[in-house]
């Protein structure tokens, strides 16, 4: 079947909604899931044009099919920025079909041409077929490396 992968509109602020929610399902992180589509709207398409985020969405023959949520960081080592990858998630009827592969190579591509470094993103350490998937790409995992997170009432008392 054929594959589009288009930029979200603000129109698709209830499909990615439902993409999100459906990544918190299957990561077991739902009780984390607090996004609204008044947060998506401010953070994705502000009146400003300076977004948080972006989102590209996946179609196999106009039926939604997956998501990918990224920004650009930056690498002080390299001194060019990157692009950092914080979502990308099929529904589960869809998988083994190569929309993951689609989405991730459409980012390795756009980070070639937005001049990126690099391009990262995390996976939990018991998700193995999300593991060897990324490291059939040729991804490496870095085991030295932990991510750090201050959110909630522990963010909050420093402000």
């Amino acid at each position: 079947m054929p594959l589009e992968i288009r930029p979200a509109t603000p129109s698709d602020i209830p499909l990615i909604l439902e993409f999100i929610r459906g990544l918190a399902e299957y990561e077991r992180l739902l009780h984390e899931f607090e996004a609204t589509a008044q947060r998506l709207q401010a953070q994705l398409f502000p009146p400003d044009g300076r977004p948080a985020a972006e989102c590209l969405l996946a179609f196999e023959a106009e039926e939604a099919a997956g998501f990918a949520l990224f920004f650009t960081n930056f690498s002080t080592f390299l001194g060019l920025p990157g692009l950092y990858l914080e979502d990308l998630f099929v529904k589960p009827e869809r998988r083994g079909r190569g929309i993951g592969k689609a989405l991730l190579l459409h980012l390795a591509r756009l980070a070639n041409q937005r001049g990126c470094g690099r391009m990262e993103w995390t996976v939990l350490d018991w998700n193995e077929p999300a593991i060897r998937f990324y490291q059939s790409l040729g991804a490496a995992t870095l085991p030295d490396w932990r991510v750090c997170r201050l959110t909630g009432e522990a963010l909050r008392r420093h402000a």
